[in-house]
Order: structure tokens, then sequence, then C-alpha cells
């Protein structure tokens, strides 16, 4: 290769120099893998692992393998690798900012709870420069480990966990995959739904189609999943049933509420995925633009011991939804 090709593919990117970098208890605990893709931005995924095979990242002077779990304490080194000047990405703009701003909820040194609007990615991907995360991580660069610790549905509004600390995360994990943390959801469903019917016990399998859509089926093959249930109101309008359910997930699975709800025989309102759209387009005259489910409430122990309950009032245009019912 000569000097002018060798210039051409280096145009456009930049050398770094060896990092030393000593690991604190909030980063302790990751998979080494994971902790380089998170902090070597523009490096893709392939030439992270080649030079973890290759010896050259080393942990208190010695080789390590992918799946090393980092520990306090731990010398890590980095070694020059090349990244991909990108362009800048578009920054948030001031309606986003100020719209999570207002949504707070709680915060205190280790935790974010936002009742999250409708119509916002929880991150971005897929065309969507900027979700809640994106503009968190926008707005204060003094929290560098802001992640998100669970995920709702872009249409989907209400209470939405954002860890400021690696150690609060790891935390809330665990305490998500014990079942340990209380997570309460509105939804307005098509039908009578009968008080009897307080639970919804059926396995989740999830597929992508060829367009990169994800459907979520009950089938046999799937993952367990369960999900409470309880009436908080009925409505008849249009000569209809229509009915205002509790729905508490058990399990966490994808578009669990949504598919239990369909396969009760009730499907969720505003569900542009699995309600048919004769349902939907009855309900517009109602003023239902959207999925009506929002996380209205959770409830969950904080590290010191601490009970804390949170509760997201239920939105504008939902709230406006039910009054146009009742009346």
């Amino acid at each position: 290769m000569d000097k002018h090709q060798n210039d051409s593919r280096q145009a456009g990117e930049s050398r770094q120099a060896v990092k030393m970098i000593n690991i604190d208890s909030e980063d302790a605990g990751q998979r080494v893998d994971n902790y380089l893709v998170r902090i070597l931005k523009g490096v893709p995924k392939t030439r992270v692992y080649r030079i973890i095979r290759k010896g050259e990242v080393r942990v208190n002077k010695k080789r390590v393998t992918a799946d090393y779990r980092l520990q306090d304490g731990d010398l890590l080194r980095v070694p020059p690798v090349r990244i991909s000047e990108k362009a800048p990405m578009a920054t948030p703009g001031a309606v986003i900012i100020q719209k999570l701003e207002d949504a707070i909820l709680y915060e205190d040194k280790s935790l974010i709870i936002i009742n999250k609007p409708a119509g916002i990615a929880v991150h971005g991907g897929s065309g969507i420069s900027y979700g809640v995360i994106e503009t968190l991580r926008n707005i204060r660069p003094q929290d560098r480990s802001l992640e998100l610790v669970h995920r709702l549905d872009r249409d989907t509004s209400g209470c939405l966990m954002i860890a400021k600390k690696r150690s609060m995360l790891r935390y809330l994990h665990v305490q998500l995959k014990e079942d340990k943390i209380s997570k309460i959801y509105n939804a307005l469903v098509l039908g009578r739904w009968p008080s009897r019917k307080v639970l919804v016990n059926a396995p989740l399998l999830k597929n992508t189609l060829r367009s990169g859509e994800r459907m979520v089926t009950v089938d046999i093959e799937g993952k367990r999943s369960k999900t409470l249930y309880q009436v908080l109101e009925r409505f008849s309008c249009a000569n209809e049933a229509v009915t205002l359910v509790e729905a508490s997930p058990v399990s966490g699975r994808t578009h669990q509420i949504r598919v239990h709800c369909l396969h009760a025989g009730y499907p969720i309102l505003g569900d542009d995925k699995y309600t048919p759209d004769e349902d939907n387009r009855r309900f517009r005259e109602f003023g239902l633009k959207r999925l009506f489910l929002h996380a209205a409430k959770l409830k969950l122990v904080l590290p010191d011991g601490q009970s804390l309950t949170i509760d997201a009032p239920l939105p504008e245009d939902l709230e406006e939804v039910l009054e146009t019912i009742r009346n």
C-alpha cells in the first residue's frame, strides 16, 4: 500500500495513546468486553474482541479473556486503537429537554425516576438520534454512568428508572430478576374484563419479522410469563363495553401486558401492533390517538432499606379520553 492509499484509509480516523485505567467500585462487575465497547466509542466490536484475543488488553499486567469481570482496584491497559471520527450527532431539541426535566418524579444521588412522555423512545436507534437516555446524558455530562434500568415502549408513558451509578444499576437488576420491584400499569381494554380474571399465565415468544419489526406471541416454546390484573372501572360507550384495568407484570417480557391482554380476549385500545385496526378506529372519536398503556406506579426498596413508592399521574391525553367516554 503506497503512502497516498494509507493516508486515504486513515482519513477520518484518529489514533489514541495507551490508556491505563483504574477500575473503581462503580465499574466493577462488568465484563471487560462490555466495558471496552462502552468506553471505545466508534470502535467496532470485532476490533474490541481482536485486541482482547491478541493480548493487547491487560488487567494487572496479565492477559484476560473477553468474559473476565473487572474487579475494584484492577489496573486496565487499553492499547492504542483507531477510532472513526463520525460527524457530530444532532443535539436533542429544547422541547424534549424541557419535557424530560419536567417529568422527573424522584431523584437522589444514585437514581432518577421520570414520568416518561408517550412518543419518546427510551433510547436512540432505527432512525432516532436521541431518546431518553441520550438526552439525559447530553444535559447531565457530570453523571458519567447514566444507564436505563429497564425499558418502556415508545408509545407507553409512565414510570421509568435511570441509574446514575453502576452500583445502583446492578442492585436494581437483581431486584427485578428476583421480582422484588412492583410495576403497576393502567390499560384501557376492549370488552368487559371479568372481576374473577386476576391472572394471565401464558409463555411468550419473541419473533423478529423480515421488516425488522418485533412481534411477540403466546407460544409453548416461549418464556414463562405472568401478569396480575384488577378491574378499576367499567364503561359502556357506543354500545360497547370497555374496561380500565390495573396490570402488574410478575415477569418482565417484551410487550408482555399487551400480548397477555390480547390472549385473554381484551386487547388494549390504541395498540396499532396487536389490536385490530377496526377496533382502534371506532375509539378515535373519543380522542384516543395512541396506545392506552401507562406505567402508573413503582414500588421498590432502596439499598439502604428505605421503601419507595412512586406514582405517575395519568397523562392529560388519556384522562381526556376517559372523561369523554364517561360522558
